[in-house]
């Protein structure tokens, strides 16, 4: 008797977890670091396009100056994105930031609201690097890290 109660108690964890599993969104952002198709920057390395956005790198490998545009807080592609690169999660990303503002030894990268007005920006400036799901690319930009 106490193991068919066992059972049936295994079995009901078993069904609840299936069913909770099933209920929740999948989280599967291919996300990719981007530059306009004309830039001159073909592939940076993970290290290099961290170290962009959160401010320890302000140039490119060729020397000029590199523009980072994050996503807003909250969004999908900017959580992936740092939990990615970087192995930090949202609230991580903010106290880092807040820190260096605090200590007067950076700002962080411009926010585009929307990924249209990310795409404007990037498209507008040929040192501007960004991020973006793969889903959502076209030929006006180019794939420089593919996490």
């Amino acid at each position: 008797m106490r193991s068919t109660v066992q059972r049936i108690y295994r079995m009901r964890w078993v069904s609840l977890a299936c069913a909770l599993s099933f209920g929740l969104p999948s989280v599967n952002a291919d996300i990719v670091a981007v530059v306009a198709a004309g830039s001159p920057i073909a592939s940076l390395s993970k290290t290099q396009v961290i170290d962009i956005f959160l401010g320890k790198r302000t140039r490119f490998p060729d020397g000029s100056d590199a523009v980072p545009i994050d996503q807003t807080e909250g969004s999908v592609a900017r959580d992936e994105f740092y939990l990615q690169l970087a192995a930090m999660s949202p609230a991580q990303v903010q106290a880092f930031w807040s820190k260096i503002i605090f200590t007067g030894r950076g700002q962080p990268p411009r926010i585009a609201n929307t990924v249209l007005e990310l795409k404007k920006l990037l498209l507008a400036n040929p040192n501007a690097i960004g991020y973006l799901d793969r889903s959502v690319l076209d030929s006006s930009f180019k794939v420089v890290l593919a996490p």
